[in-house]
């Protein structure tokens, strides 16, 4: 397999200088992004008795096939591996039809602190049963989770030699090239409604826990913290605090914008909540951390949009949507307008997530995320440029 890796790596090498993706900077990157992808979940997809004439396929594929159709692979792709491991959470968690039944929670679950960001403060009523699963706790589950599939994650103090790295992401057993290694969990926000994302417009002033998409949708991964021990019904309400423990001066500029632009108050956060299993031991990829000097990145971002049609398999999703309904938004410079209908071109309902994909194997290391932070604004001084095209096109 180690020869076959090498013959991918050197394709992802040369298809990203292809002259296919000379065209607008950002699109460009986002091409390049899913040509890598669709190289490495394919590859993980080959398994271990994948031979070279199968990867020589993909591998033209990956020079020949438009870009619509490799991200249409990509997605098949992550969605057959979470497929795998919503079976493998279910295996672990679902009784057995004659098993003892102990409710693991047959009370109306906890409040879970968005409804207080936004304003929901009254009850909420018509609450769906949470189904039964073995009372589990999140260690027990994450164990069992790495027995099934190879590895799981834990939070522990970053190896980053800087000292704002705080708590790294670090996987635990071994992953394959192309595995999917963590899902990003929380609130998932289209461009419409911004200015409903907590602390707007500085929304990232006192939270470092949230990411964008190339379609603009940004996710918020606040609320969700460490996740739970429980399966519960979840609508972001319950936030654990991770804001750092420092006080900001605000400078007169931050002050203004403040004054003539305060988020939005609101409690549509979906219909109401999900069902979801904050116990997932996945669910933790915003812990992850951009690489020190002289590292370099092991996963990249993938864009997955989770068809809610599977509803068996919701429950290990860990996001909820902030509004009842996309909408359809293009951007002009910094400002987003509505623009037309919402078209996505399927009838399927999703749900527009991240997940983060091993770029090579990993075996009990620190999981590390190229950040690609915009070079227009200031940096933090710990940053270290991975590669400052990528961040410029990223960004342009």
């Amino acid at each position: 397999m180690a020869f076959l890796f090498n013959k991918f790596q050197d394709a992802v090498r040369t298809l990203a200088k292809s002259p296919t993706f000379a065209r607008d900077p950002r699109k460009l990157q986002f091409e390049a992004d899913i040509n890598r992808l669709f190289l490495y979940t394919s590859y993980n997809r080959l398994g271990k008795n994948a031979d070279e004439a199968d990867a020589e396929e993909i591998i033209d594929m990956a020079s020949k096939a438009s870009v619509a159709d490799q991200q249409n692979q990509v997605q098949e792709n992550i969605h057959y591996q979470i497929k795998n491991l919503c079976t493998s959470m279910d295996g672990i968690l679902l009784p057995d039809i004659n098993e003892p039944q102990e409710l693991q929670s047959n009370a109306n679950p906890s409040r879970s602190g968005l409804s207080f960001a936004v304003g929901r403060n009254g009850p909420i009523t018509n609450r769906p049963a949470v189904p039964e699963t073995r009372p589990l706790k999140r260690s027990e589950l994450s164990q069992r989770l790495k027995d099934s599939i190879g590895y799981t994650l834990d939070v522990k103090p970053s190896q980053i030699p800087h000292s704002e790295a705080g708590q790294g992401l670090f996987l635990n057993g071994e992953a394959n090239v192309g595995a999917v290694i963590a899902i990003y969990p929380g609130v998932i926000y289209f461009p419409a409604y911004y200015r409903y994302i907590p602390g707007y417009p500085r929304v990232d002033a006192q939270n470092t826990y949230l990411i964008t998409r190339y379609d603009g949708t940004v996710i918020n991964a606040q609320p969700w913290g460490y996740g739970g021990e429980t399966r519960e019904l979840w609508d972001s309400s319950t936030m654990e605090d991770m804001r750092p423990n420092t006080d900001v001066t605000e400078k007169g500029s931050d002050r203004l914008w403040k004054m003539l632009s305060k988020p939005l108050e609101s409690s549509r956060v979906g219909s109401g909540g999900e069902i979801l299993e904050r116990r997932n031991p996945l669910a933790l990829a915003h812990f992850a951390n951009h690489p020190g000097k002289e590292m370099v990145p092991n996963v990249m971002v993938c864009p997955y949009d989770f068809p809610l049609t599977e509803k068996d398999m919701r429950a290990y999703i860990p996001n909820v949507s902030f509004g009842n309904a996309e909408v359809n938004m293009r951007r002009f410079g910094s400002f987003w307008f509505r623009w037309g209908s919402r078209n996505s071109g399927t009838d399927v309902p999703v749900l527009k997530t991240l997940v983060l994909v091993a770029t090579t194997a990993l075996c009990d290391e620190e999981v590390l995320l190229n950040y690609r932070l915009s070079n227009s604004k200031r940096r933090p001084s710990w940053y270290t440029p991975v590669d400052e095209e990528e961040d410029r096109r990223r960004w342009s």
